[in-house]
């Protein structure tokens, strides 16, 4: 299922919209996290064409996102390099996603540090070992193909690391298919667990450490890590890297643990 078609579908004149097949994006009762993200910057650059390119967002996961939507961007502040964009989703008439996204033009490099590259190193996509999946959320089973990517099964510490890529990525450039795939992971205190039971992220925020990232064949290792885990939330450490180790996208995230 081609993520294209609910980007075509975005109206940019604040019109309510129906997703095409949202039902095979969905996480439960809502459109999952990264889904939601990169709907929310389709949105912003139709509205608002001649932005900058996309740097960082924060998002919070208001309330459950169905097929039924409208979208809303407004230009919180533009300067002479970075323009700040608030990008919401309505659902049903109420806020049900909101975020802010920070576009920034390039500038001469004054400060030179490169983000480390994935270490352990798990080896290239194309010799990890394929996991079956037919369980889990739409979104899961309908549009991800998912890859080994640590030694490390069942309970333990807290990581949890995949190679992943959407199966039909028609349509789509690096940066937005790395978004989509960003938050696709479940966090990774579900190792922590004493028992099993729900998670759901509250929030997102990430940084694009290149807005002209490139990956192969679609190919990203995302990872997400518990910083700690307690009175039912953890705090998540989420990062991406392309099929060659480099990192692409670094963020934190609130998940709720139920159960």
């Amino acid at each position: 299922m081609s993520f294209k078609n609910l980007i075509d579908a975005i109206a940019v004149d604040h019109s309510v919209v129906i997703l095409p097949d949202a039902n095979q994006w969905m996480q439960g009762r809502t459109l999952f996290g990264g889904a939601s993200a990169a709907l929310a910057l389709a949105a912003a650059r139709k509205a608002l064409p001649d932005l900058p390119p996309f740097r960082a967002a924060q998002v919070g996961f208001v309330a459950p996102v169905g097929a039924e939507v409208s979208f809303q961007v407004t230009v919180v502040r533009a300067g002479r390099n970075v323009t700040q964009v608030r990008s919401d989703m309505y659902c049903e008439g109420s806020l049900a996603f909101t975020s802010l996204m920070l576009f920034g033009a390039e500038r001469d490099a004054n400060a030179l540090h490169p983000a480390r590259r994935a270490e352990p190193w798990p080896g290239p996509p194309e010799e990890a070992e394929p996991l079956v999946n037919s369980t889990g959320p739409a979104f899961f089973v309908n549009n991800l193909e998912i890859r080994r990517a640590q030694d490390h099964r069942g309970p333990g510490e807290p990581i949890v690391r995949r190679w992943v890529r959407l199966k039909d990525r028609s349509g789509l450039d690096a940066v937005m298919e790395a978004i989509v795939l960003g938050d696709a992971l479940p966090p990774g205190s579900m190792r922590a667990m004493q028992r099993q039971g729900p998670l759901s992220s509250i929030n997102w925020s990430f940084n694009l450490l290149d807005p002209a990232a490139t990956t192969r064949d679609g190919w990203y290792l995302a990872e997400t890590a518990s910083d700690h885990a307690d009175h039912g939330y953890s705090s998540e450490r989420l990062r991406l890297w392309n099929a060659d180790g480099e990192q692409i996208l670094a963020g934190m995230q609130a998940a709720a643990i139920f159960g």
